[in-house]
Parts: structure tokens; sequence; C-alpha cells
């Protein structure tokens, strides 16, 4: 039984889906926004993933240029409301397999995903770990090393890196750390993320207070150096 996942924020749309592929003989999970639909894909390995761009947490955007990171070939079937072209180039470049704009039918939707899992039938997933000096980072696995001794990271710890390695060496702001990481609670300060980036320099870092990877970027934020 191929498995499908999901992730989408419109509750009646996610459960529309979801019953339409379960009848066709689909295993399907359903995530509800970017971080959520992010560690599912990689727990779980799905044969395909359905990603709607416009979600809460990390958007469909990001969500897709982290799974490519990781997870390498897994096909990924772009849903959205936008219809611009722009936006369907952006998808591909990021490694969209296909894109579908809302309003849809069910009968073209389960036609593509019949499609991209015939056209993935025989590939690898191939899990992808990054290196940052002596760190590694397997987002498969959900595991960090330094030096090849695994290190104890808190979730939110764990999370924070993810989102500083997925921008690729640029600086991120604050605000974006709070969105992506914590959401949008008003109970997060940029104090908060300041202590867990003290935290995450403390276990990865040779001497953190000059640290190599895990910089700040005075009256911006944070960027993860890879070198």
């Amino acid at each position: 039984m191929k498995r499908v996942l999901i992730v989408e924020d419109n509750r009646d749309l996610a459960y529309g889906l979801r019953n339409n592929l379960e009848i066709e003989g689909y295993e399907v999970d359903v995530a509800a926004d970017g971080n959520a639909g992010l560690e599912r894909a990689i727990a779980m390995r799905p044969d395909l993933v359905v990603l709607d761009l416009m979600l809460p947490g990390m958007d469909g955007f990001r969500v897709l240029r982290a799974l490519r990171a990781a997870e390498g070939t897994m096909p990924v079937l772009v849903l959205t409301a936008r219809g611009e072209e722009s936006d369907k180039v952006r998808c591909l470049k990021h490694g969209a397999d296909d894109y579908l704009t809302k309003p849809f039918g069910v009968l073209e939707l389960l036609a593509r995903v019949e499609a991209l899992l015939r056209r993935a039938n025989g590939k690898t997933i191939v899990a992808v770990v990054e290196t940052f000096g002596d760190i590694e980072l397997d987002r498969a696995t959900h595991t960090v090393k330094l030096r090849g001794a695994a290190v104890d990271l808190a979730p939110k710890e764990y999370d924070l890196l993810l989102a500083l390695a997925d921008r690729n060496g640029a600086v991120v702001s604050r605000l974006d750390l709070m969105r992506q990481v914590w959401g949008y609670s008003d109970a997060v300060i940029t104090r908060t993320i300041d202590t867990h980036i003290g935290e995450l320099r403390r276990k990865l870092e040779t001497d953190p207070a000059h640290p190599r990877h895990i910089l700040t970027v005075r009256k911006v934020g944070y960027r993860l150096e890879r070198r």
C-alpha cells in the first residue's frame, strides 16, 4: 500500500483529500502546518507528499526546500490558490514534481498522484547528512553529532538549528525565527531565542564565547556559517 502525506491547514479540504485517497487504496496521513509536515515527511518517508503552499508555521516553499535537502527524490505535488506563473516556476525550481491550482477536481488530483507514483517507482530515497565543520546534521534520523558523538538537543534547539540550516548561510531575523520555530505565540520574546542560541553554542561550538558556526548578526538576527 502506497503512503501519502497531506500537508494542508484547511481541515475540510484535508478531510476530503484523505477520504478520496483512502478510497483509492492509499494509506494517508495529514499534517496541519509546515513544521509538522516536514517532521512527519522525514519520519514516515511517504511515497508521495501533497503540499499546500500557504501554511502556518513554515510555508510550503520552505518545507519543500528543506524536504529536498533531506530526502532527495520523494515526489511532491504542490497545491495552492496562487495561479501566477512565477509561483509555479518557483515551486518547480525548489524541486516540486507537479503543481495543481485550487480549485481542482478530485479526478485530476488522483490522476496526478497516480502518475507521480508511477514515475517514482523504483527510486530510492537517500537521506542527506549536512556538515558544518565538526557538526553533522541528519534530517532523516533527527540526529546531530559533534566529532562523531551524538549531541542531545531539546526539540526547540533542534528546530532552531534546522531553521538556520534552511537559509544556507543567509541571515535569519529574530522575528522569522519566532514565526518558524515557535509560531506566532505572544509568549515568545527575543530573550527566548537568545537563550536557545546560547544552548546550541554551548553544545556544538568548541568555544561558545567565540562561535565559529552559529553567528550573531548585530541588530538583525543569526546565521549559520557552514565552513
